[in-house]
């Protein structure tokens, strides 16, 4: 193997551990520190989210540098945001805005991440490649799922306390993704020329991807925000119980993902597409079927009723974890190799403006009318993943 790809390899391990024991767990953050409400949670996404609009014009703006030297700023970003919510319990605003921090290094180094990927990325294995690529990911998020599900089981995690363990590591492993770039980028520098890419691309061609996109942003807010909040506000599930469902979603998708990169490159996107689309049907009607009976007390919040939960909750992680094959789509259907970049990052932009208003309408709906109101327009909504299946056609 290649050294840039061990290196790659080695960066992908730290950022999914940094990712694993504080993403998987900020709902149990914003519960336990702040005590919030469903309403407030929708709300907390605005600032989480607004970095994945933002992001296009940051990209944009520092077009002029490489792929890797814009990652490193990422980076440089995340580490001060979750380093500070490490060593102290801030004001509520104060808290917003460090979040926000943080939540711009990551939104900024998503796309450039799938993107460096892409082009380390043997030409004729590319779906192959980024199937390892993505189930090493979950493999290292697994293990960080466990650390913090043995952590707080032990109680020498709490975000309860002003120093937090989870975020004081994360912050160490971000500064080591710092460094790890620097040689990343100077490997890379001597192998092959940073070719500068368009800051902004927009093109007729990719609508399906846009669509696709758009899609997954009102998917994504529903997967990562209230489907763990059915469990931690219904069922009042802590950070264990999370991390330890993360853990059995994780174990799965080390062998399910790279399974999906090796069925793209053997039945193709379409087929692909149409199973990730029938996914996301399934798993929203089933969670707001959930809701329905644990309201009503059809279904108990105990025993059986509960394993239902986790299971769905497991099958959604899984469903999470076919975004693989919207980016091997751009990348059969891109144009000029120099798009991948900015229209990854346009997409997320497009994603994540929808899933801020998918979050404070969620947090609305599930105030006003009920939880289960969220998932049934979601699985509504999925159905037009079912039509774009039907008309997109990859050589």
């Amino acid at each position: 193997m290649r050294k840039e790809l061990k290196l790659y390899f080695a960066i992908l391990a730290l950022t999914a551990f940094a990712l694993g024991i504080t993403s998987n767990v900020i709902s149990n953050f914003f519960k336990d520190a702040y005590d919030v409400t469903a309403y407030q949670r929708g709300f907390l996404e605005f600032p989480r989210e607004l970095p994945g609009i933002i992001s296009i014009f940051v990209i944009a703006g520092l077009s002029f540098l490489s792929d890797i030297r814009i990652s490193i700023i990422a980076q440089v970003l995340s580490f001060i945001g979750i380093a500070i919510l490490g060593f102290t319990t801030p004001t509520y605003n104060v808290m917003i805005l460090l979040v926000f921090i943080n939540s711009m290094g990551m939104h900024l180094f998503f796309p450039l991440q799938d993107s460096i990927g892409l082009d380390l990325a043997e030409k004729d294995n590319i779906g192959k490649r980024l199937g390892q690529f993505k189930g090493f990911f979950t493999g290292v998020q697994m293990l960080a799922a466990m650390f913090v599900f043995w952590g707080f089981r032990e109680g020498f995690m709490s975000f309860e306390t002003p120093f937090k363990l989870t975020f004081v590591i994360a912050a160490a492993m971000f500064l080591a993704i710092i460094i790890m770039l620097v040689v990343l980028e100077r490997w890379v520098r001597i192998d092959k020329p940073h070719v500068k890419q368009n800051g902004y691309v927009f093109r007729k061609a990719y609508k399906y991807y846009y669509v696709l996109i758009i899609l997954f942003g009102v998917q994504k807010q529903i997967m990562m925000v209230y489907g763990p909040w059915v469990l931690i506000d219904l069922l009042s599930k802590k950070a264990d119980t999370i991390s330890i469902l993360t853990v059995i979603g994780s174990f799965i998708g080390i062998f399910f993902i790279p399974a999906v990169g090796k069925w793209l490159d053997r039945f193709g996107v379409r087929k692909l597409l149409f199973a990730d689309a029938i996914s996301f049907i399934g798993v929203y009607l089933v969670y707001g079927l959930l809701c329905v009976g644990y309201i009503n007390g059809s279904i108990q919040t105990a025993g059986l009723g509960v394993v239902l939960a986790y299971a769905i909750f497991i099958i959604d992680r899984m469903s999470s974890q076919m975004g693989i094959v919207r980016t091997v789509y751009l990348r059969k259907i891109a144009i000029m190799p120099s798009d991948i970049t900015p229209t990854l990052t346009l997409g997320q932009s497009m994603d994540h403006a929808v899933s801020i208003v998918c979050a404070y309408l969620g947090g609305v709906i599930w105030s006003l009318w009920g939880p289960q109101y969220i998932f049934f327009i979601a699985a509504g909504f999925s159905l037009i993943n079912l039509y774009v299946a039907f008309k997109v056609h990859v050589k």
